[in-house]
């Protein structure tokens, strides 16, 4: 399927990215030569750091929550059950935070370095229920319908957002924790007692079809010069300075180019919902870091590097180049990438810059 239904199903085809990489673009690049904190990890597509320079991080496909001390050794802290991911990391007052899914099931949880973890919500109990994208209106909005017809079945050319939930991105404020949940093509908010709520429903990604897009993706020509809104596929969230929630964006459609590469960082206010776009153009925005001073960093996985977007402007810039890198941290002056996410074996590394 080109054009995903589902935004968890988008997120689950940049397993077949290999061959769809794009080539690196030109352009200045500034980091330093990075020094490797972690290797053959399987899939380690979120990651975050602790106060005393741990770094926790997912191998997801793999169902493993990793931690790695400065200077140390990976060691597995908590396994999931067979067919299960782990995913979704992030640290704050002392408690790592971390995200299972599986079919039919998606769960926050909390624990202690050395610990147990412990259950903090129900994110697919909240998914059943509210469905916060249920209205929203994704695929063909302006088709008369014998066009609609000619739309192949694959294709889905009109509809509203399914129940669904994939957590893959958190971030932690004062107690509450933020998901990214890329399924729900939503930001929810877990209060420290449990209490998921939603903080804002994701714009979709309108792209105008061209006669190039219609041809790569099976389209009639009747669909040309007409929008399709794509399910926004938040892929990472990060505090910021006031009140901020800075959001990496997979729009929920083709990587390979072939519609453009229409990846986004946009910027969430926390406390109204409130939603600003920051940069685009990006080709697989897997992660977001904000720096001290404001800059963006965001890991393009189908661009094959980490870009840099300075504080103030709406450009991102190439910044170091990497073979397919997902999460990015910064912490303390250093960025840390994890890279080679999607090799088929296990390849993966945690770099510091």
């Amino acid at each position: 399927m080109v054009m995903s239904r589902s935004a968890a199903a988008a997120v689950a085809a940049s397993l077949l990215a290999g061959g769809l990489l794009a080539p690196a673009p030109s352009g200045a690049v500034t980091a330093p030569d990075p020094t490797t904190v972690a290797k053959k990890l399987v899939s380690p597509l979120s990651m975050a750091v602790a106060a005393d320079g741990t770094a926790y991080v997912s191998q997801n496909f793999a169902g493993l929550l990793t931690a790695v001390p400065p200077g140390g050794k990976p060691k597995v802290v908590f396994a999931a059950p067979k067919k299960t991911e782990v995913g979704a990391v992030s640290v704050g007052g002392g408690l790592v935070r971390f995200a299972t899914t599986a079919k039919k099931d998606a769960r926050l949880w909390s624990m202690r370095p050395g610990g147990s973890p412990v259950e903090v919500a129900d994110l697919w109990k909240y998914e059943r229920t509210v469905n916060p994208d249920a209205d929203q209106a994704y695929g063909f909005t302006d088709l008369d319908a014998a066009c609609l017809a000619q739309v192949p079945a694959e294709v889905p050319a009109s509809y509203t957002g399914i129940t669904d939930s994939h957590p893959y991105g958190t971030a932690v404020r004062r107690g509450t924790t933020y998901v990214a949940d890329a399924a729900a093509n939503a930001i929810l908010a877990v209060s420290p007692r449990g209490k998921v709520s939603t903080v804002a429903v994701l714009p979709p990604v309108s792209v105008v079809i061209t006669a190039e897009a219609a041809a790569a993706n099976q389209l009639p020509a009747c669909t040309v010069g007409h929008a399709y809104a794509f399910e926004p596929v938040p892929t990472d969230v990060e505090v910021a300075k006031g009140g901020w929630l800075y959001v990496s964006m997979l729009p929920g459609g083709p990587e390979d180019g072939s519609a453009g590469a229409n990846g986004m960082v946009v910027k969430v206010k926390a406390r109204t919902g409130k939603v600003r776009t920051v940069a685009t153009g990006l080709a697989g925005a897997t992660g977001v870091a904000v720096a001290r001073n404001g800059d963006v960093y965001v890991a393009q996985l189908f661009g094959g590097q980490v870009s840099r977007v300075r504080h103030g402007s709406t450009t991102a810039k190439p910044w170091a180049m990497v073979k397919m890198p997902a999460a990015v941290e910064w912490v303390g002056g250093h960025v840390l990438v994890s890279a080679n996410v999607l090799a088929d074996t296990p390849k993966g590394m945690v770099l510091a810059y």
